[in-house]
């Protein structure tokens, strides 16, 4: 548990996003499923008579071309669950440990050490690797170019103070815990290289002869941090509720934080997502924050307390928001209003300005994924609210998408949906739009200012379908049919649900898929779930059979489609409950590949102890997949044995050295597919 100084309040860091704070009564997923699959049906056969009607065949099989069912796209075999503190590849693959928290890549290339300053930092790769793509070098084309240069982007969610600081060790601190002076004051430094270990790194690779990745020195290489100076974009730009001290016009804003997945347009720019901005500010009376602050949690508690050292430095003062003047714009009353956004970066011009796009809604974006463009028609984009009870959304643009024209603009003008999931299988986007759906001035609804600063309040009203924290997002690129995860929600009352999907508490997570019904700028879908995940006794895959040992897995996080239309699914148990019940049969996190048309799913990876695997992209020729190793010890290694400088995890380094996230290479030996 992590205590909050100031406010004594614990919290567990596993439940930050498991915790539901939808104060609406839209009916829950499992109602829905309850309402599709009469209870008759579930009592006559218990769960594997119900997962049989739940995975009918909703979506067609694909075969070659002669009535036979395709080969599996599933080419190596399974590797088992694992307990150990490594990573572990499929026989015939090898993996390369990359650019881990620390590794500079600009400036005067600072080594790291745990001594390294904030400036040092800033020259140096983030921490808590997440989401990210590689961007071939030539810039053209997000998907297509070379597969042995290119730019490797990547977003750092949080961080973990106690292995960041000389002066941490020794001391007894919890993995969210920072050290504190004895007046309760934070080293100034200390907090700005935490801000500086956030954001973005951008980074160029190469692949050299004895095929390993290297780093390349690069005008191009740069670090986006808590402090790099940004821009609004789309309807909330100039709004009052952006207006700061620093920002008096409410333009402008400084930083990203809490940098979970990401997306990649088709004009070759990089999305990276703020996810739980929430627990970065403190306020004296968190109870009295407007209804665009508490529905987001925004002054349960500031975990890292980098408003403490707001005394030697202003830009740790704007993490406090409790109003102190007269007037926003000479506080910070504002300042988390400007956050819960989708940031779009362009990693190939190290001068540009990262503009937060406001039309994309704000809320706790675990990523964005596009549906394939197409030229002279509206685009699309999908985003989850990583939340237990909260929505997924899509976003239209106004404007149809032109690829000789084609910019970030396109990301200004459109309409907001929220989704609806029926009964039948069937669902609705609901637009989140003044007038629309109950939206109007009597709610607090009336301008498109006010339904994008507070969307999750506006999809309340709307009639959003409350989901089991939507997560990752992914299109199949052979039949457009949209993938999600839905992560956990233990929050579900166990008297509440029976039927197909019997979870109260949902420990063990689902992933859900649809098709529009027309162009994805379509109002209709029609939806089915892919996987319900869990331990061979509580699971069922597409077939409605149980999974078994050589791909049981809990809690989808990551999720990904190769060009080849293999989905990659990343796995993120809580790290204080990994390899204990109910998780006992899963072992460590894990990634899985699983062909969408069979349901076939294996094993392919399994990750050190106390991490998440998480970030998933390959080079165009699909040779190198680049996965993400988030976390490694995290909240296993107890503060007691943090104080006597013993660690749960050594990885990546080995010997008694600290933890680091880091980036990992996998290959083939021999070359090829990885996967095939």
């Amino acid at each position: 548990m992590i205590r909050d100084v100031r406010t004594t309040r614990s919290i567990a860091p596993e439940s930050m996003d498991d915790h539901s704070i939808n104060p609406s009564d839209n009916i829950p997923f499992r109602k829905v499923l309850e309402q599709r699959y009469p209870r008759r049906q579930v009592l006559a056969g218990g769960l594997g008579l119900a997962s049989m009607v739940l995975f009918g065949r909703a979506f067609a099989f694909s075969d070659n071309g002669s009535g036979s069912p395709r080969p599996s796209l599933l080419g190596f075999d399974s590797v088992p669950t694992s307990t150990a503190d490594t990573l572990v590849v499929p026989e015939g693959y090898s993996a390369q440990v990359m650019i881990p928290w620390g590794e500079p890549i600009t400036g005067d290339f600072p080594a790291f050490d745990i001594s390294n300053t904030s400036q040092q930092q800033a020259m140096q790769v983030g921490t808590h690797h997440d989401g990210m793509h590689y961007f071939p070098i030539e810039g053209d084309d997000p998907w297509q170019g070379s597969s042995l240069d290119g730019l490797l982007v990547l977003n750092h969610e949080y961080c973990e103070p106690r292995l960041m600081h000389a002066a941490a060790q020794g001391q007894v601190l919890g993995s969210f815990q920072a050290p504190v002076k004895p007046d309760g004051s934070r080293d100034a430094d200390e907090v700005l290289k935490e801000m500086n270990a956030h954001g973005v790194s951008i980074v160029r690779i190469r692949l050299d002869a004895s095929e390993q990745w290297q780093v390349v020195p690069d005008p191009r290489n740069r670090r986006i941090t808590a402090r790099t100076g940004m821009s609004f974009s789309g309807p909330l730009r100039g709004h009052e509720s952006l207006r700061t001290r620093f920002s008096p016009e409410g333009t402008r804003s400084r930083g990203t934080i809490n940098n979970c997945s990401h997306g990649v347009t088709p004009w070759n720019t990089y999305l990276t997502c703020e996810e739980n901005f929430w627990f970065y500010f403190y306020a004296d009376e968190p109870g009295r924050l407007p209804p665009h602050l508490t529905r987001y949690r925004v002054g349960v508690a500031a975990l890292w307390q980098w408003h403490r050292a707001g005394d030697q430095t202003e830009e740790a003062a704007r993490f406090d928001i409790t109003p102190r003047s007269s007037s926003p714009t000479a506080d910070y009353r504002n300042e988390a209003n400007g956050f819960g956004f989708i940031v779009e970066i362009d990693p190939f011009d190290p001068n540009s300005t990262p503009v937060k796009r406001t039309h994309l809604g704000r809320f706790s974006h675990e990523g964005v994924v596009f549906a394939p463009v197409v030229e002279g028609q509206p685009l699309a984009c999908y985003s989850g609210d990583d939340a237990s009870g909260e929505y997924i959304y899509k976003y239209v643009s106004r404007d149809v998408y032109r690829k000789a024209t084609a910019s970030g603009a396109l990301l200004d003008e459109g309409t907001l949906y929220v989704a609806r999931f029926d009964d039948g299988g069937s669902g609705h986007w609901l637009a989140l739009v003044p007038g629309q759906n109950g939206l109007n001035a009597d709610n607090g609804f009336g301008t498109i200012q006010n339904i994008l600063l507070n969307t999750r309040g506006a999809a309340d009203i709307a009639g959003g379908t409350p989901m089991d924290r939507p997560e990752w997002g992914a299109v199949d690129p052979g039949t457009g049919q949209v993938y999600f995860t839905l992560t956990n929600n233990t929050s579900r009352s166990p008297i509440d649900t029976d039927g197909p999907n019997p979870r109260g508490p949902n420990h063990f997570g689902q992933i859900v898929r649809w098709s529009e019904e027309g162009p994805h700028h379509a109002t209709r879908f029609h939806w089915d779930l892919y996987v319900i995940a869990g331990p061979t006794h509580e699971s069922r895959d597409l077939n409605g059979e149980p999974l078994t040992p050589d791909n049981i897995f809990a809690m989808p996080d990551g999720i990904w489609f190769d060009a080849d239309r293999r989905l990659w699914i990343q796995t993120d148990m809580p790290e204080s409950s990994v390899n204990r019940d109910p998780y006992t049969s899963l072992g460590n996190n894990a990634m899985l590949a699983a062909d969408p048309d069979s349901g076939e799913i294996r094993r392919f990876l399994t990750g050190p102890v106390g991490q998440e695997i998480t970030g998933c992209v390959s080079t165009p020729d699909q040779s190198t997949l680049f996965i993400n190793v988030q976390h490694p010890g995290g909240g296993v290694t107890s503060a007691e044995q943090f104080a006597a400088g013993e660690h749960s995890s050594h990885w990546p380094d080995g010997g008694d050295s600290i933890p680091r996230s880091a980036t990992v290479a996998i290959r083939k030996r021999g070359g090829g597919k990885v996967g095939s």
